[in-house]
C-alpha cells in the first residue's frame, strides 16, 4: 500500500517544463513584451559573462514544497556551464505565493544565502505584494547580474562567426558553381570547363573562409559536377534538403551546471 501511495504521489507531481528560453511563464503573469525584455536582458548577460540565469513561473509546486520542486528543475535543466557551475534559477509559484532562488555551486560565493534572502525580502517581496511581478523579477535580476558580474568566471565561448558565415553561404556557393559550370562547359567543353569551374569555386570557397581543405573539396566537387552535366541539378537539390534539416534554432538550453541547494526562499 505504501508503494502504491508513493507511485500515485510521484505521478501527481508538477511536471518540469522543457527549457527553451531564459524566461518560462506557465501562468501568463508576464505580458509578451515583459517576457521579451527579460529574455533579451538575460540573453545579453549570458553572451557577455557566460553565466545562465533562468526564470520559471508556475501556478503551484504542490504537493512538493518549492525547495523540492526547485531542485528537480535545476537537476533537469542543468543551468550554467559544467565546470564553473554558474547557473541560477528564479522560481515563482503564483498560487502558492512562494518564490525561490536556487544558486549554482559556482555562484554561492557571489550570492550567499543571506544575500539571496535579502534580494527576495527587500526587492521581490514589496513588488509582489503590489501585484508588480515584472518589477520584482526585473529588479532582482538587475541585482543578480551586478553580483555575478563582479565574480571571476571563465570567459564565455565566442561563436565562430566566420565558420557560420561560410556555412550560410554554402547553398549560394553550390548554386553558383552549377550555373558557372554549365556556362563554362558550353564554351570550353566538359573537361576544360570543369577544370576552370573547379578552380574558380575552390578559390571562392577559400576566400569566404572555408579553409584549404574546403577549397579543395568544393573544387573537386565542382569539377565532377560540370563533367556530369545534368546530374549536377540532382546534387544541388539533395544538398539543399540536408542543410535545411541540419539547422537548429532557439536557445541551446543548460550547459551542465550543478546545484547544491544554495539560495533562499520567501513568500508575499
Amino acid at each position: 500500500m505504501l508503494l502504491f501511495a508513493s507511485c500515485n504521489l510521484r505521478a501527481a507531481l508538477v511536471p518540469i517544463p522543457v527549457l527553451k528560453t531564459h524566461v518560462t511563464d506557465l501562468t501568463q503573469t508576464l505580458t509578451a513584451e515583459q517576457q521579451s525584455l527579460l529574455e533579451a536582458k538575460l540573453t545579453s548577460f549570458e553572451q557577455q559573462k557566460g553565466s545562465q540565469i533562468a526564470v520559471l513561473i508556475v501556478p503551484t509546486t504542490q504537493p512538493e514544497v518549492i525547495e523540492q520542486y526547485s531542485i528537480r528543475v535545476t537537476d533537469a535543466w542543468k543551468l550554467g556551464r559544467e565546470k564553473p557551475d554558474d547557473g541560477l534559477l528564479l522560481l515563482v509559484a503564483i498560487d502558492d505565493r512562494k518564490m525561490r532562488m536556487e544558486v549554482g555551486l559556482g555562484l554561492e560565493g557571489a550570492i550567499p544565502d543571506l544575500i539571496a534572502k535579502r534580494i527576495i525580502n527587500e526587492i521581490m517581496q514589496p513588488h509582489f505584494k503590489q501585484g508588480d511581478f515584472y518589477g520584482g523579477i526585473n529588479n532582482a535580476i538587475d541585482r543578480l547580474i551586478g553580483l555575478v558580474s563582479g565574480e571571476q568566471l571563465p570567459a564565455p565561448d565566442l561563436p565562430d562567426t566566420r565558420a557560420k558565415s561560410f556555412a550560410n553561404l554554402l547553398p549560394l556557393l553550390l548554386f553558383g558553381g552549377l550555373v558557372l559550370g554549365g556556362i563554362l562547359r558550353t564554351i570550353f567543353g566538359s573537361f576544360m570547363g570543369g577544370a576552370l569551374n573547379g578552380g574558380a569555386i575552390g578559390v571562392l570557397a577559400w576566400l569566404l573562409g572555408g579553409g584549404v581543405l574546403a577549397a579543395i573539396l568544393f573544387g573537386v566537387v565542382a569539377f565532377f559536377l560540370t563533367l556530369m552535366g545534368s546530374a549536377s541539378s540532382n546534387y544541388g537539390g539533395g544538398y539543399g534538403g540536408g542543410h535545411s534539416g541540419g539547422r537548429s534554432g532557439g536557445w541551446s538550453g543548460g550547459g551542465g551546471g550543478s546545484f547544491g541547494g544554495g539560495g533562499a526562499s520567501g513568500d508575499w
